[in-house]
Parts: C-alpha cells; structure tokens; sequence
C-alpha cells in the first residue's frame, strides 16, 4: 500500500470553490482501480491534512497523472493553496485492533 500524506492551508477567498472542485475529485478518486480510502483533518491552525491510500505505488500514479486530476491539481496551485507539501510513503508495517461489540 501507498499511502500520500497532503498538507495544506486553502485560501479563505476561494473556499466555497475549493469545495465543489474537491467534491468532484474525491467522488473521481473513488473510481479509480486501487483506491483505497481518503480522510482529511483540520487542525485549530489551519492547517488540512488528507491521507490518500492506494494498493499499490502504480495504481497512485496513475491518479496523480489522471487528465481531470491534473486539471484540479492546476487549479489547486492557481486558486484554492496558499501553501501545501506532499509525502508519499510506502507502508512498511500495518496493523491494528478492533473492540467487538460484545465486550464494549
């Protein structure tokens, strides 16, 4: 699994437009072969972050090179960032644990 970790600060001018163009995407993102899943966080600061998960570092690539995500990629730079970083990184370790309902 690839997981991209997306940090950034949305420009407050073009919010509402931010979030129509996100909407669109995300709902594209989740016809993709390999998709995983996609959160986002907000911090008090500001700051957003997402993370992206994608079986596989070519199944990544081919969203990150996806014509309409391009076109949103653009326009992320243009109008709706004032700043952002990305990390992609590939899962070294995974696991977890899950309370049954019966024992809660």
């Amino acid at each position: 699994m690839i997981v991209t970790i997306f940090r950034s600060r949305l420009r407050p001018e073009n919010e509402a437009a931010y979030h129509a163009e996100a909407d669109r995407i995300y709902a594209l993102a989740q016809t993709m072969p390999g998709f995983v899943s996609l959160k986002t966080f907000h911090a008090d600061d500001g700051e957003r972050v997402s993370i992206v998960e994608f079986e596989s570092e070519e199944t990544m690539r081919a969203w990150r090179e996806h014509p309409e995500h391009r076109k949103a990629q653009a326009l992320g730079r243009e109008l709706f960032y004032s700043e952002y970083r990305i990390q992609v990184c590939p899962v070294v370790r995974q696991y977890g644990f899950t309370r049954l309902e019966s024992e809660r």
